[in-house]
This record gives structure tokens, C-alpha cells and sequence, in this order.
């Protein structure tokens, strides 16, 4: 297996030695650059994966239906689909509880290749599934399933990947290399909407409904494969693996016993999760309302043709894509706050007018408002993968990031398409997703506000960045905190 560094971000100032990562990527040797891009491609080919899909799932969320849940009612049948994706992400705590804190205890690399392994798995054994005309109600059990084995695995993978790049990148650059975190997303998101346009127009809606939407699920199990290819040829981040050997993390001794221990520290820290879990509200539900619930709103809600919205979200998403990693960048130069609290505003101001751009106007104000929805977003996830795993000390990140995460994400993030679908249908108002991203914004200002900045700070140590000056001086490192370079 390939090694890492020896040690992490920030550089050895008493002899002028550099013994880890410095402070500035440019000054990595060949061997160190090459580990730090590897373990970046490792975690955002894994969270593109994931992303991947979702996507796939909710662009083939019609076809799904009408193979799983078929009903006269087309709009029961989508609640039914959006029901399962939402079941999905109520076992995600679990994931997270379970898989956050053993990536503390037995390391970040471990857990991530179980999380690979088998989320690629569950998605791509979709593909593969017999519908309910072939074998009845068994059909949507097999489905659901399936779903769950996806959003357990999801619970460590997220926080696993976004801590695992914090830790290898250098503390300057966290903000640069942590937003390919979010490209990868953006990426397995362009990826599944393009394959299901592509497929739409040669298949057309008879064949993707006869056996079409099968083909993304299964294209899951190469990305994976590769994935988990890069995840094995790494070892633990620096920062983690010199924690561990100096006794920083919680111990692996007695495996039930330890795990219960690992766990009942992390929450120590409930005051960090819970400010985590009141952003990621906000995170969340304008993610999968933008990435996973647009797609069927414009066609089945709002009646636009399925290929001219898929293609305009997917321009959408490359501008973000282009975009992500310059501004990940200036959140290392002026703060991650700034960034988030102007995101934040930015929600609560525009999101109902630009909802009333989407609806009530032709091609061009339609993307317009996605635009504005989409530049909102990559305002805010080029800075989280950096923020939020430094909101907790090295020996509870990845739990304290996975279960804060986890729990956020299944009350609010994938619950929005099913809450949108039946508030839409309850009270007729096309406006109703604009509405809810405002109220998640008003709520998400708080947390935001009482988040540290911690922008250049170091990861290392046990306490949490920002209070660990002088526990990283003694260690002879060289501070290299926010506004003091």
C-alpha cells in the first residue's frame, strides 16, 4: 500500500525542516503531491458515486413508478418512489452512528472502502431487479432494500470523504482541495442527468419504461470498482495517523465496549453537532431540491418537455462545476463565513422570486432563476468540505461530521422531495419549494453565525481548531491560522 506522509498539514518550524505537509501545496515534494491528488480523486470519485445516483434516481423517478408502484394515480405512484429514497435516508443516522465513529477508532481509509463497496453495490443490484409485474409486491420490498443497504452505507461515506480530504490537504489550500469534494457531487450528478437525457432520446419513453432505466444503475458498478481501486492504494491522512501513534484517538480495545465508549465521547461534543446539523438543514434541502427534485418538477409539475429541462440543468451544473473550485479557493484568502452567511441571505432573499422566474416565464427566464438557484448552491458547497469536518477535534471528527450529517440530512435533505411533491399536491402552489428553502435559510443563519472560522487553522490535535494554538506550538509547528500568514 502506498504511504503517507509522515506526518500533517503544517510544517516543522524548529529546524526549518519540513516533516509533513507545508503549509503551501506548491511546496509538496513530487511523492506528497502525488498522495494528496490521489486522495482526492479517491474521495470525490467515491461522493461522485453517490451522487451519481441520486440522480439516476430521481430522473428515472417516472419510469421507476410506473415499474414498482403502478397505479392509475400517477401521482400516488411518485409519492410511492420518493417515499423509498426517503426511507433510505432515515437509516443514514445509523450509518453515520455506526460507521462515523469506527472511522475514528480503526481509521478513515478502512471504512471508506466498506462504504464503496457497498454502496456501488446496492445501486448497481437495482439495475438488476425484477418489477412488479414479474413478481408483485416483492418488487418495491426488493427495491426498498436496496435503498436501505445505500443509505446505511451513505451515512459513513459522506463525512468519511470530506474529513479524509481535510486531513491530507495542506491547511492553506483546504478550501481549494475540499471543494473537489463538491465537484465530485456536481460531477455524478452531470453524469446520471446526462446518461437518462441521452437514453431518453434514443430509447424514447416506451423502452426506458420497458427496461432502459436499468442501464444507469448498472454503469454504478464500474465507477465504484475504480473508486475503490484508488481507496486501497491509500493510508490514513497524516494528520490522523500521527494522532493514533501519540494516543489521540479513542481506542480500538474491546470491540463492543470500545464502540460504545467511541460514541458516547463524540457526543460530548453535541454542541458542535448540533450547530452542524442547523446548516446542513439549509445545505440539504436546497441540494436535493435543486439536484434531485428539479428534474420532476419541471417536467411532471410543471409540464416542460423532460429533455429541454434536463439539458438546461445540466448546463446549470457545468457552470458550477466551473465555477466551484475558484471560489473554494477565496474562502481560503477572505474566510468560509463570509461565503456561507452570503449564501445563506442569498436563499432567503431570492428563493421564491427565483421560483416565480422558473414558473411563470418561457426558456430563458427559467434558466435564469436555475442559474440563480445553482450559483446560491456552489456559493455555499465549495467551502463545506472544509468547514464542517473542522468543526471537531481529530479523535471525534468523522463521528461528530457523520452523525450531525447523517441526522440532518434524513430529517430535511432527502425528505424534501417527498414533503415538496405532497405540499405541492395538497395546496396547488407551484411556489411551495421556494418558500421551504427560504424558511431553511432563516433557521441555518443562527448556526452559521455561531460557526468558528477556521480558514488556514490547523486540523491537528485534540482539540478542536481554532482553540489549539498552543497545542500545536508545542508540537513545533508552525501556526498558519486564519489572518496571520
Amino acid at each position: 500500500m502506498t504511504q503517507s506522509p509522515s506526518n500533517l498539514a503544517g510544517s516543522k518550524d524548529s529546524d526549518n525542516s519540513t516533516t509533513g505537509y507545508p503549509p503551501n501545496h506548491h511546496d509538496l515534494s513530487p511523492d506528497e503531491s502525488k498522495i494528496l491528488h490521489r486522495a482526492v480523486g479517491g474521495s470525490a470519485l467515491g461522493n461522485a458515486v453517490e451522487w451519481f445516483d441520486y440522480a439516476v434516481y430521481g430522473y428515472l423517478a417516472v419510469y421507476i413508478a410506473a415499474n414498482f408502484f403502478p397505479s392509475e394515480d400517477g401521482g400516488a405512484s411518485l409519492l410511492s418512489t420518493f417515499a423509498v429514497l426517503a426511507a433510505s435516508f432515515i437509516i443514514r443516522p445509523i450509518g453515520g452512528i455506526v460507521l462515523g465513529p469506527l472511522g475514528d477508532r480503526i481509521g478513515r481509509q478502512k471504512v471508506l472502502v466498506l462504504t464503496i463497496t457497498l454502496m456501488s453495490l446496492a445501486t448497481a443490484t437495482i439495475g438488476l431487479l425484477p418489477t412488479f409485474d414479474t413478481i408483485g409486491i416483492l418488487a418495491p420490498i426488493l427495491l426498498l432494500m436496496c435503498r436501505l443497504v445505500q443509505g446505511f452505507s451513505t451515512g459513513g461515506e459522506y463525512g468519511g470523504a470530506a474529513v479524509f480530504m481535510a486531513e491530507y490537504a495542506p491547511d492553506k489550500r483546504r478550501g481549494f482541495f475540499g471543494s473537489f469534494l463538491e465537484f465530485g457531487t456536481l460531477a455524478g450528478t452531470v453524469a446520471g442527468a446526462t446518461l437518462v437525457t441521452l437514453l431518453n432520446l434514443g430509447l424514447g419513453d416506451e423502452t426506458m419504461e420497458a427496461w432502459g432505466w436499468r442501464i444507469p444503475f448498472l454503469v454504478t458498478l464500474p465507477l465504484g470498482i475504480v473508486a475503490l481501486w484508488l481507496r486501497t492504494r491509500l493510508d490514513d491522512p497524516p494528520v490522523f495517523a500521527e494522532a493514533k501513534a501519540e494516543g489521540g484517538t479513542v481506542s480500538t480495545e474491546g470491540a463492543a465496549g470500545g464502540a460504545i465508549e467511541s460514541l458516547k465521547f463524540t457526543l460530548t461534543y453535541w454542541q458542535r453537532i448540533l450547530i452542524l446539523m442547523g446548516f446542513v438543514l439549509l445545505l440539504n434541502i436546497a441540494y436535493y431540491t435543486v439536484l434531485t427534485f428539479l428534474p420532476t418538477y419541471l417536467s411532471d409539475t410543471l409540464g416542460h418537455s423532460t429533455t429541454q429541462s434536463n439539458f438546461t440543468l445540466v448546463v446549470i451544473m457545468l457552470i458550477m462545476m466551473a465555477i466551484i473550485s475558484p471560489i473554494g479557493a477565496l474562502s481560503d484568502r477572505i474566510g468560509r463565513k463570509p461565503l456561507l452567511l452570503a449564501a445563506c441571505i442569498g436563499f432567503f432573499v431570492f428563493s421564491v422570486p427565483l421560483f416565480l422566474l422558473i414558473i411563470n416565464t418561457g426558456l430563458v427566464g427559467q434558466s435564469i432563476g436555475l442559474l440563480g438557484l445553482g450559483l446560491l448552491l456552489v456559493t455555499m458547497t465549495s467551502c463545506i468540505s472544509s468547514t464542517l469536518p473542522a468543526l471537531f477535534p481529530t479523535q471525534v471528527r468523522y463521528g461528530g461530521f457523520a452523525i450531525g450529517y447523517n441526522l440532518s440530512t434524513s430529517l430535511f435533505g432527502g425528505t424534501a422531495p417527498l414533503i415538496l411533491t405532497f405540499l405541492i399536491d395538497k395546496t396547488g402552489s407551484n411556489l411551495i419549494p421556494g418558500w421551504y428553502m427560504m424558511l431553511a435559510a432563516a433557521i441555518a443563519f443562527v448556526p452559521i453565525l455561531l460557526m468558528p472560522e477556521t480558514a488556514g487553522r490547523s486540523l491537528r490535535g485534540t482539540q478542536c481548531p481554532g482553540e489549539n494554538d498552543d497545542e500545536v506550538a508545542a508540537a513545533g509547528y508552525e501556526l498558519v491560522g486564519y489572518k496571520r500568514r
